[in-house]
């Protein structure tokens, strides 16, 4: 459970929320101290900010007016969390939930593992209405996320994120198994195996399961390259900075697979990531080579670099095969889809409308918006190969998120309801509740569209 997030205080000090709008009225009412202190502390109820009102005797903080949002988000909740001084709080506004408790929750985030932090603690009595179940699921599979992606690929290597994996699934319960090295030839992965093999740190692949076989199967797909060289393609040194995120959508993936696990979703889970490292060595995978992937497509390799396509290319054959009710992956693939949507919303692609909507309205009713991209067939030309089935990169500049999407999509025929989630799993700038790092981008449109489809309401 959140330390920020208490069950009863005697010593809370109350936090009334009120709109921009909704002060503006109420602030030519107002009069004597209450009047004073918002004039010369500049209040207007935006977003964020806070008025501590102090005790006529003692002087002590006895209430606290906070500005929000006109509809209320998690956001609004952790700055205000952020704005206040350590100690106990709760909310007047009996119509708080699951927003304010998680918002609340993530202003307290810090990546702590290297560097010492000094954290006030602003603690926040349970919102009546809040799911303290739910909350908790969902806080603690963000922060594992942004722990796993946060961490440099020095310590967080294939072996080190099959690690995490396994110790997610011995908290759940839960199946858990991998398939590592040469095993993976055996056993018929063989790009994995190719983008994998230049580095010391042995690819792997990562297979979890959970739940009931009788209920309906949902399988998750999480790019994990722990680190990205661009392969003999070499990227420059700054193309490299932030590669230790690379795995960003195996840890969202991973996050959200716990918080379905410790809410108990009737789903038969399963989770499948692709753990590799693209390195350089005299045995690493060449411009031009071709591979012949799980599903017998052969491929060619037109750039070195577009590695995270490959890896997933053969966790979809494997879980296509099950033909799932609903498959998703999740991928920091493109920068591409950077250009397009910016770095808080996730290109999403989908073979199902139905499907695309659920997520769609789910990512908008929670405040974790996505964004629908179309898988436009007349892109499908750009990748097609010159001596074999189809190209990783394709000879065109244009549409490079939509053609990686494409090509995903060339391993997943039997699955009806099939997304792609093209993200960036990090926040460029910091924000209450977001600090500059990573972010599990799109964990909560997920976990939202999965509970409302399977159950758990």
């Amino acid at each position: 459970m959140p330390a920020t997030l208490i069950a009863k205080s005697t010593a809370a000090i109350p936090v009334e929320t009120v709109t921009a709008k909704a002060w503006t009225a109420r602030a030519a009412k107002e009069k004597g101290l209450v009047a004073g202190l918002a004039e010369a502390q500049g209040f207007k109820g935006k977003p964020g900010q806070v008025l501590v009102l102090p005790d006529a005797k003692s002087g002590k903080p006895a209430r606290v007016l906070a500005g929000i949002s006109d509809t209320p988000d998690l956001w609004s909740y952790a700055a205000i969390a952020g704005a206040l001084p350590a100690g106990d709080y709760k909310l007047t506004d009996t119509k708080a939930g699951d927003a304010a408790a998680l918002g609340w929750a993530l202003n307290a985030y810090r990546f702590d593992r290297y560097k010492k932090i000094d954290k006030k603690l602003v603690r926040l009595v349970w919102p009546a209405k809040a799911s303290q179940q739910r909350v908790t699921a969902l806080h603690d599979g963000i922060v594992l996320a942004r722990d796993l992606i946060n961490t440099p690929a020095g310590d967080m290597g294939p072996a080190e994120l099959a690690e995490a994996a396994r110790g997610v699934a011995l908290v759940g319960n839960a199946e858990f198994s991998t398939i590592i090295g040469d095993d993976l030839l055996e056993q018929n992965y063989p790009m994995i195996h190719a983008v994998g093999r230049a580095s010391v740190r042995l690819p792997r692949l990562i297979d979890l399961r959970w739940g009931n076989p009788k209920h309906p199967k949902l399988t998750l797909v999480g790019k994990g390259v722990c680190f990205d060289t661009g392969g003999l393609d070499l990227k420059p040194s700054a193309g490299m900075l932030l590669m230790k995120k690379d795995m960003g959508g195996a840890a969202v993936m991973l996050g959200l697979a716990a918080a379905i696990m410790a809410m108990k979703l009737p789903v038969r889970l399963r989770l499948l990531i692709a753990a590799v490292e693209n390195s350089v060595s005299g045995n690493a995978f060449r411009p031009g080579d071709v591979l012949t992937s799980r599903k017998g497509l052969t491929v060619e390799i037109g750039n070195t670099d577009a590695e995270g396509r490959l890896v997933l290319g053969d966790a979809l054959a494997e879980a296509d095969t099950e033909k799932p009710d609903w498959l998703i992956d999740a991928a920091t693939l493109t920068g591409a889809a950077r250009v397009a949507v910016g770095p808080d919303l996730p290109a999403l692609y989908a073979t199902d409308d139905a499907m695309a909507q659920a997520l769609l309205d789910a990512g908008l009713n929670v405040g974790d918006p996505l964004w629908r991209m179309p898988l436009h067939a007349g892109y499908r030309e750009y990748i097609e190969g010159k001596v074999a089935d189809i190209s990783n990169s394709g000879d065109t500049p244009f549409a490079g998120s939509i053609t990686a999407a494409l090509f995903l999509k060339e391993f997943v025929s039997k699955t009806k309801s099939y997304a792609h989630l093209d993200m960036f799993a990090w926040n460029p700038r910091s924000r209450a509740g977001r600090p500059l790092g990573a972010e599990a981008t799109g964990l909560r449109a997920l976990y939202a569209a999965i509970e409302k489809r399977y159950g758990k309401k």
